[in-house]
């Protein structure tokens, strides 16, 4: 016990130990009444405790509570001697529980080594059976280890972890009788929200971050289209399109299903006309189910998930997600995304004494519901390949059947909780469970269904990279509030974050959409300019066209009216008499000029010249 300090009052330190004092022996109290309660039932079912091979009895209320007899339970002595020998890890190691043999056996304790936390996990088990509870935790001890954590939290419970927790004499007792020394702690937590749908930081991505392939599965395209949409992303990134938000991805597929766009989208091969429309009405459907504001700037760095805190303790980043029931597929697959930017952006570090991060996928069974065969293969490459990235994923779903058998290959450690088999399915279910544990004392068909809350089947790999014994558990209680935190502990914490003024407003920069728009109206302007001076063309030609057929005219007018002049002077030079010529000539002039052809000529002269004619 450290020294107080020499600035303590008498009459603090007095206060101080005395406590201590009660919290020992509240401590104690809770021990003994556990130890008490475990000998009672002892000796009401058995009256008598046996060892395995039928040595000398001894009374069942001198047995230790840490060490019931093999008897208690469905294994032995060497069962129960081997399941705490396979548990017990040289190295830094995770407290699930203690190991329950009819009665748990505190000295059997189950963990599972740091390190192979990065070897990925199954939380599963139906509701209400505590998965929430072992998820807080599983990332309470992580994050003591100095492991950041992210987890999305679907209902709020897991906010409590930023609280310490409420102790009570059940709580107490409970924890004495699988020998855990519980404390209140309160953890290190950051609140996220996507898409800034919530109280937390936000949490957005790019168009284009996200990719042909999840998006794909949000929109629930079928594999034509999938690839049809990986074209247009193709042609956005070829013409330094900037996809940030939903709007710039229409304006694309706007672009290319129209009369400006067709030459191009003809030049895409894949991609016809009527695909890119289905794309885009569905598109359209889901932004205007409210996903748009999960699309933007600022776009979340992923690597914000791998910090401490200035005590070495690691971070637990919890995510809100709002409305999981009415977009579970944009829910699980922005988790997939995360987890795709954290392998796409992490270095090779191999095998670590600790993960740089350990994330859980909670309601997993929504990631690989109708799931393409090219999403399924991403999911498994990454889930492979992303251990040497020094992430750990842990997969939390109701029973491991929800999780394609590839994928689950790759999971090392598994906390299996109670399974329900109330139909055909669920009684298949569960023996296809049974079926992928190791050999065990336990009929397992029989135990999965009986498990209490907070207990469960426990198997993990151990530092040799070997599976470790089934073992029935009572899992540890969480340090921190089983319950949603108060709201103004979460408002404080995100008040104080250091990662809100970064995210909390977003931006919108020219992209595609812009880009597109400004392009088109260019196009238009173009269009109408060459469509104008096309009509003016028209109509100088036109004018041409009448210029020369006036001038043409004007001159036969003239040359006509020429003629005529001629004609009529060489009449008038053999006139025989000037008087008589006179009036032949005055005769023929009127005659001439009084003419209805002489008339319209120099009407038609007069009229050109003043440019008014037509002819």
């Amino acid at each position: 016990m450290s020294e107080p300090s020499p600035d303590v009052s008498p009459v603090e330190l007095a206060r101080l130990r005395a406590e201590a004092e009660l919290a020992e022996a509240q401590l104690a109290a809770a021990q003994a009444r556990a130890a008490l309660a475990n000998a009672e039932a002892t000796a009401a079912r058995l009256g008598v405790t046996t060892t395995g091979t039928g040595s000398t009895a001894v009374p069942a209320t001198t047995a230790a509570p840490a060490a019931p007899a093999a008897s208690a339970g469905p294994l032995s002595a060497e069962q129960v001697e081997t399941i705490t020998r396979g548990y017990s890890f040289a190295e830094a190691a995770l407290d699930l529980g203690a190991l329950v043999n009819g009665e748990a056996v505190p000295g059997a304790q189950v963990r599972i080594p740091l390190a192979m936390t990065n070897r990925h996990g199954l939380v599963a088990g139906a509701t209400g059976t505590g998965k929430t509870r072992t998820l807080q935790g599983l990332a309470e001890q992580l994050a003591a280890h100095g492991v950041p954590v992210f987890a999305a939290d679907i209902k709020g419970d897991l906010s409590g972890v930023a609280v310490a927790g409420e102790s009570s004499e059940k709580l107490l007792a409970r924890t004495a009788a699988i020998g855990q020394e519980w404390r209140p702690e309160a953890s290190v937590a950051e609140f996220f929200a996507l898409g800034g749908v919530g109280s937390g930081v936000p949490v957005r991505a790019t168009v284009s971050g996200f990719g042909p392939l999840l998006l794909s599965k949000v929109l629930g395209l079928n594999q034509t289209q999938e690839s049809s949409l990986g074209l247009v992303f193709h042609y956005a990134d070829r013409n330094g399109l900037a996809l940030v938000d939903l709007a710039d991805l229409r304006s694309v597929l706007s672009y290319l299903t129209s009369d400006e766009g067709k030459v191009e989208l003809e030049g895409l091969g894949g991609l016809s006309k009527a695909t890119a429309g289905v794309i885009l009405r569905e598109l359209i459907t889901f932004a205007d189910g409210g996903a748009d504001v999960f699309f933007g700037e600022p776009e979340f760095d992923v690597t914000d998930f791998l910090r401490t805190a200035p005590d070495g303790r690691g971070v637990i980043s919890l995510l809100e997600v709002p409305g999981v029931i009415e977009r579970p597929a944009l829910f699980s697959t922005f988790l997939m995304y995360l987890l795709a930017e954290l392998f796409e952006l992490l270095p090779e570090v191999g095998d670590l004494d600790k993960p740089k991060l350990v994330f859980f996928f909670d309601e997993a069974h929504l990631l690989f519901r109708d799931a393409s065969k090219d999403f399924l293969a991403a999911i498994t490459q990454t889930v492979r390949l992303i251990r040497s990235k020094g992430v750990g994923v842990f997969f939390v779903t109701q029973t491991p059947k929800d999780v394609p058998s590839d994928v689950l290959a790759q999971l090392g450690s598994r906390v299996q909780h109670a399974l329900r088999a109330f139909t055909p399915d669920d009684a298949k279910a569960l023996r296809a469970t049974v079926g992928t544990y190791p050999t065990s004392g336990y009929d397992l068909e029989r135990v999965l269904q009986e498990l209490g809350t907070g207990e469960a089947i426990v198997t993990v790999m151990n530092e040799k990279g070997a599976p470790s014994p089934v073992a029935w558990t009572r899992l540890r209680a969480p340090l921190g509030l089983m319950s949603p935190a108060p709201g103004a502990v979460i408002e404080s914490t995100i008040a104080a974050s250091a990662l809100l003024p970064r995210y909390r407003d977003a931006i919108d920069r020219e992209s595609a959409r812009e880009i597109l728009a400004t392009r088109m109206n260019a196009a238009h302007a173009a269009q109408m300019a060459e469509d104008a001076a096309e009509a003016q063309a028209k109509i100088d030609a036109e004018l041409a066209k009448q210029r020369a057929a006036i001038e043409r005219a004007d001159a036969a007018a003239t040359k006509k009216a020429r003629a005529e002049e001629e004609r009529l002077l060489k009449s008038m030079r053999t006139t025989p008499s000037r008087s008589s010529t006179s009036r032949s000539q005055k005769s023929t002039i009127e005659q001439v000029l009084g003419s209805k052809a002489t008339q319209t000529i120099l009407g038609g002269v007069i009229r050109g010249i003043f440019g008014t004619g037509r002819r």
